[in-house]
């Protein structure tokens, strides 16, 4: 056999890399003037661009809705000069608003980007994956390609060849200089030399913030709300259980994405929460910087309501941190979200200040305010920054029923948590003047300076009025029941400040450190400082307060209407009674010092997760209810898990489980990524953590007797197999991008061998009776049989030696039938292990498979062989191995769900690369599926116009081949 690189000579090579565009002298891959023009940037995900492009809203941030497109640009208006239109000549416009694509730094018309999406189809970089809910653990779905974008302008220094790009004088320069990736950011010049075939189809390692990158295979779109299909014969749409449902629930939108994370120990990802409105123009800005430097679907704007959605979306993700930008406000904000919804562990928080004051950025060392620092670097300080401790105080208000003056102010505070500080007096005073104005008249306060300068006036006029010094008149303060009133009259204060941290008022430190105490963020004590209008000045010049007490609770009586503050938000008190305590300790992110040794990452925490058994007939009626389903089930008992852990680990745990409750055959159920339950094939458990079908409660499912008389087992073990084949024909029935790739696992061999051989064909599995080919067939021991394919392309077998046909088709069923691929020894450990290693891309094991002699023509329960899966995930060095190894004829062996080879298969996910590979190895260009269509057809309506002409034109190479060849 020749191997399969020795077929692709220099001229094949070059059709390749062009794909069928002529070679051209200007452009080492194709021509700006091509239509081609942007085939070497086009990813494999984020086709789902079509004609209505043109109509679909321009969008800054990412969709999360069931509508959301892979692919989608993030557009925003620009005025930069410099930037071409990527569209280019001669279909650029060069008219209209610019707008600029802040992921991948793309500057196009607004009458360009239809050309851009409709005829280049030049997506975005894949921010997502639309797998199906069982499909994203695969290996093809978990690997990151890079996302090529061509640069007529690039700083730096190639990777290839070290050397800097070449700077171009002119600003109508059309010359492609270099080639990079949108999301590691690694540039190559646009010279062969550098940049060769196999980058384009690459695995990236996203950068050098890989370790706080969220990558799109973890976040999973779900399928529509009701597409989701069940294999249950007693599954009834029940019309009655939604009007039974209660109104909050019919008015809850479901979720259309879910976070799938993979428990590494040193990925911290990040999600950041951007306050546009903050520091002028500064948020909008910072917004498009991090959706170029992370995934844009871990940055969120806080104006499209709030940090509670981007939180329970993260929720489970391991060693997750949040950076809060914006003030001190925005901070609070998102932990007070983070108190709503539980966190176990909560994640740490950290803060980019944006605006004036940021007193707790200053105090956690991320400094007053945004300065233009680059963001790369801003990302490694929260990369390598250490957590800290922040106390956080309750406030509860009454009103004071014994204060003879009533006044008109509020009857409650505008917050009830204390992060920073809360005070009262004239500080407070001047604070809430300061608000009033700004609201009466935004356009006078719109700088730093203008605002300090307000502040300093109104301090001057209250250092005249003297309005509050007879504060201490109108206060009682007990702290840790000490009454401490006499001493705020002995100072004559005019403001009362609890600090909880050592930053007060835009960076002064009224806490003296020669009281003799130590301020600490961690040490549940809160500071009372009083201030008169002569210290407040003095503080801007590094001067103290009076120190009046540290204490751990605090009782204020106010028997008149005074102003307050809590952490910036201020407004005028009625005469109250007002408790403080400690609420809670929020994890927050300190700047490190230099100096400091990194932190070792802690070890993730075990969870205790309660075990739940649901049965059968249960499951059949309320598998789409699941408050029903957790009532009915029963309990199997608690253990603590790490988090980390895959199902097959969590199997071993519950079977030593000393409960009667635990059944001898049962299979895990996902409970939390759909709209309604369904079970998890036990051959795919090792691919799956806890964390990704359970939350608090992990339900297991009994399988019911009948299904296990079905499958004509008796006995714990016949059961596991009926369930693998149950969950096999519930996977088949998904939409067409959720294929089925389960089988039974090498684990149940000896269970299952002594089986009863049931009836060849059941109603359950007509649809997918498969029969293997000659080749599979000439690997089977103890049997030979010749294949015979009927009109309608489904291979059967007609066996030897005069056996009838009904006796050879009920053989051929046992040897290779969905229902029976546990028959032959060699077939059912070649079946699951040789898929399984082209599956996960690992070519060491299908080499090793190999050797033992192991069948490089084993097939899934759809009939796809190790070169179906391999092609299709694009495992380019599995299918080489394979198109060298294995008999030619598994090139043209076709599935039993559609009736597609390989190459029908790899052009329908547009894999360039590997059909190149199958049409050198002799793949047939000219079969047909069931649907009739052949690889160029499928190519076609997959929308990948450059690969379907290539396909032709070797398809008319081919036929003008063979023509000349009968003729001679």
């Amino acid at each position: 056999m020749v191997h399969v690189s020795d077929r692709l000579t220099a001229a094949s090579w070059r059709t390749i890399w062009c794909w069928g565009v002529p070679w051209s002298a200007g452009c080492w891959c194709c021509s700006d003037r091509s239509p081609h023009y942007a085939a070497l940037a086009m990813g494999d995900e984020g086709r789902a661009v079509g004609a209505e492009g043109a109509q679909r809203e321009f969008r800054a941030t990412p969709d999360w809705a069931e509508s959301a497109v892979n692919g989608d640009h993030l557009w925003s208006p620009t005025t930069q000069s410099g930037d071409m239109c990527y569209v280019g000549e001669p279909e650029c416009t060069k008219h209209g608003p610019r707008y600029k694509c802040a992921a991948c730094k793309i500057v196009a018309h607004q009458s360009c980007v239809p050309v851009l999406i409709d005829r280049l189809r030049f997506t975005c970089k894949a921010t997502f994956r639309d797998v199906g809910v069982r499909a994203y653990r695969e290996q093809a779905s978990t690997a990151v390609t890079h996302h090529w974008v061509h640069r007529r302008s690039q700083k730096g220094k190639c990777r290839q060849c070290g050397k800097s790009f070449q700077s171009k004088l002119s600003f109508s320069n059309k010359e492609i200089v270099a080639l990079s990736c949108s999301w590691c950011k690694t540039s190559y010049h646009n010279k062969e030399a550098c940049f060769n075939l196999t980058r384009i189809g690459e695995e990236c390692t996203l950068g050098s913030h890989k370790t706080i990158v969220v990558p799109p295979s973890w976040i999973v779109k779900l399928p529509r709300r009701g597409s989701f299909k069940s294999s249950l014969r007693k599954s009834p749409k029940k019309k009655g259980s939604s009007k039974k449902k209660s109104k909050e629930k019919a008015e809850k939108e479901p979720r259309a994405f879910v976070i799938k994370p993979i428990p590494t120990a040193n990925v911290r990802p990040v999600i950041v929460f951007i306050n546009p409105k903050s520091g002028g123009n500064q948020g909008v800005k910072l917004l498009q910087k991090f959706q170029w430097h992370l995934n844009p679907r871990q940055v969120f704007d806080l104006t499209q309501g709030g940090p509670k959605m981007g939180l329970e979306l993260f929720r489970k993700v391991p060693n997750l941190r949040v950076l809060a930008c914006g003030g001190d406000g925005t901070v609070g904000w998102v932990l007070s979200v983070l108190d709503q919804l539980t966190f176990h562990p909560p994640p740490a928080v950290g803060v980019l200040p944006l605006g004036t004051g940021n007193d707790l950025a200053r105090a956690l060392g991320w400094g007053g305010g945004y300065t233009d620092e680059p963001i790369s670097k801003i990302l490694s300080n929260i990369g390598n920054s250490e957590t800290v401790l922040l106390d956080r105080w309750q406030l509860k208000v009454e009103k004071n029923n014994d204060a003879k003056e009533k006044g008109d102010g509020k009857e409650q505070l505008p917050l009830s948590v204390v992060n920073n500080y809360f005070s009262m007096g004239v500080d407070a005073h001047i604070a809430l003047e300061f608000h009033e104005a700004r609201e009466a008249h935004p356009e006078k306060f719109n700088s730093r300076l203008r605002n300090k300068m307000f502040y300093g006036q109104m301090g001057g006029k209250d250092l005249v009025r003297r309005k509050w010094k007879g504060l201490a008149e109108l206060v009682t303060l007990e702290c840790d029941g000490k009454d401490l009133t006499p001493k705020l009259k002995d100072h004559r204060v005019h403001a009362i400040v609890f600090l909880n941290i050592p930053s007060y008022g835009g960076g002064t430190h009224p806490w003296n450190r020669a009281f003799g105490i130590e301020q600490a963020t961690d040490d549940g004590l809160i500071e009372v400082v009083g201030l008169t209008t002569y210290q407040l000045p003095l503080l801007q010049a590094g001067g103290h307060g009076t120190c009046i007490a540290q204490c751990r609770t605090a009782r204020i009586v106010t028997s008149k209407t005074i102003p307050m503050q809590v952490d910036g938000e201020a407004c005028k008190l009625e005469p109250s009674v007002i408790t403080l305590s400690l609420l809670n300790q929020a994890t927050m992110l300190a700047k490190r010092r230099g100096g400091r040794p990194q932190a070792q990452s802690a070890a993730q925490e075990s969870v205790r997760v309660s075990v739940l058994r649901i049965n059968m007939p249960d499951y059949e009626q309320h598998h789409y209810e699941k408050e029903l389903l957790a009532q009915a089930a029963l309990v199997v008992g608690e253990m603590d898990v790490s988090p980390a852990a895959d199902l097959e680990q969590v199997r071993a745990m519950i079977c030593k489980l000393d409960s009667p409750n635990v059944p001898p055959d049962w299979c895990f159920v996902d409970s939390c990524t759909a709209e309604r339950f369904f079970r998890v094939d036990r051959a795919q458990e090792h691919l799956h953590f806890l964390m990704d079908i359970a939350g608090d409660q992990l339900f297991i499912l009994e399988e019911a007797p009948d299904v296990q008389d079905a499958a004509g087992g008796s006995g714990g073990s016949g059961g596991s197999g009926a369930a693998t084949k149950d969950v096999s024909r519930e996977t088949s029935q998904e939409t067409s991008q959720d294929v089925s790739q389960e089988v039974l696992s090498p684990s149940d061999d000896q269970s299952t061998s002594d089986r009863a051989s049931p009836d060849p064909l059941t109603d359950d599995t007509k649809d997918t009776h498969a029969a293997a080919p000659a080749a599979m067939a000439a690997h089977a021991p103890h049997h030979s049989y010749t294949p015979v394919y009927s009109t309608d392309g489904v291979p059967y077998a007609s066996g030897h030696g005069g056996d009838s046909a009904a006796g050879s088709s009920r053989t051929q069923q046992k040897l290779f039938g969905l229902n029976y691929v546990k028959y032959s020894h060699l077939l059912e450990k070649s079946s699951e292990e040789v898929l399984r290693a082209s599956r996960e891309n690992d070519l060491r094991r299908l080499r090793d498979l190999h050797q033992q002699g192991y069948s490089m023509l084993s097939i899934d329960a759809v009939g796809q062989t190790a070169l179906h899966i391999s092609g299709r995930a694009d495992h380019r060095d599995i299918v080489k191995y394979l198109l060298a190894n294995a008999p030619p004829s598994i090139v043209d062996i076709p599935d039993t769900e559609r009736g597609q080879t390989a190459l029908q298969v790899a052009a329908a996910a547009g894999r360039r690369s590997v059909c190149c590979l199958l049409v050198a190895a002799g793949a047939s260009l000219i079969v047909k599926d069931r649907q009739g269509r052949t690889a160029k057809q499928l190519a076609r309506a997959a929308g990948d116009e450059t690969l379907a002409d290539y396909l032709e034109s070797q398809e008319r190479f081919h036929l003008v081949t063979e023509d000349v060849e009968t003729i001679v």
